[in-house]
């Protein structure tokens, strides 16, 4: 016999919205704009609105920006490739 699951009957009571939590990361070059990062946060969360249907409230973009020395493209980091 195992261990009752807590969460057993709570998720019928959970609502659609607090379900459907869309969380986006996204791995970027460092050297963008706070403009450009703005711009990919507004657009990523549009996209998740109007592809999963969440509520725009719900959604969470990440971005990291990656060193250019931490990046590396077929064996070269994108510092000493000039990305």
């Amino acid at each position: 016999m195992g261990c009752p699951d807590p969460q057993a009957g709570h998720q019928s009571q959970l609502t659609q919205e607090t379900t459907t939590m869309p969380f986006a990361q996204i791995y970027i070059l460092e050297g963008r704009t706070p403009e450009q990062k703005k711009a990919v946060i507004e657009k990523v969360t549009q996209a998740l609105h109007e592809a999963t249907d969440a509520k725009k409230e719900t959604i969470r973009v990440w971005i990291h920006e990656m060193p250019k020395e931490n990046w590396g493209i077929a064996g070269v980091s994108a510092k000493d490739l000039g990305r």
